[in-house]
Order: structure tokens, then sequence, then C-alpha cells
């Protein structure tokens, strides 16, 4: 697998340049955001999203393209009476993603 680099805050989502893939997540509550890459079996890659610009979570990885399927885990209070609900443990799917596959 690759290395992550630091990436840009915009535009949001995943973002293909013909090299590699930028992607952005905005979370102003966000502790800590890892980018999860699925392979064809399924396994799960993780990568911290360390850069953080004006409440977007970015990094970009080269070699990864169109196709790639991925989801976030968000790290961060569970407050449900301040509207925090952050849970690891569930994959949240990119709120700009332009393809979903499988059950939802």
């Amino acid at each position: 697998m690759t290395d992550l680099w630091p990436g840009r805050p915009f535009p949001l989502g995943a973002t293909w340049d013909g090299e590699g893939t930028n992607f952005s997540l905005f979370s102003e509550n966000a502790e800590r955001v890892e980018l999860c890459l699925f392979d064809d079996a399924d396994d799960e890659t993780r990568f911290e999203l360390t850069e953080r610009t004006a409440f977007n979570w970015h990094g970009y990885l080269p070699g990864i393209g169109p196709g790639q399927r991925y989801g976030f885990r968000v790290y961060g209070p569970y407050e449900p009476l301040q509207g925090h609900r952050f849970n690891p443990a569930k994959l949240l799917i990119d709120p700009y993603a332009k393809a979903i596959e499988g059950p939802v």
C-alpha cells in the first residue's frame, strides 16, 4: 500500500487527479478521522487523516483511483444531548460520494 500525503482541504469528498485521489471530510467536532480502504476480499486498510484545515480533515493517496471502495471512521465525543454521536465502530459513507456499492 502507498503512503498518505497531506492532500488538500477542498474540494470535499474524493477527487481523482489522474495520478491519485485526494480525500477530504468536514467535521468541526471530530478528534480523529481514519480513511478506510477496502479490497476485493473486503479487507480494510486504515489511514489516519492527520491534516486538518478549517475543520476539513484531508489526505492524498497516490495510485488510488476511481472505483476504490472507502469510508471513514470518525472519533470524537459521545454526548447525545449536545448532538455528538461519534462512534468509530461505525463506518461512515462519504456524503460527497459519487457512487455507493453494496447493501446500505
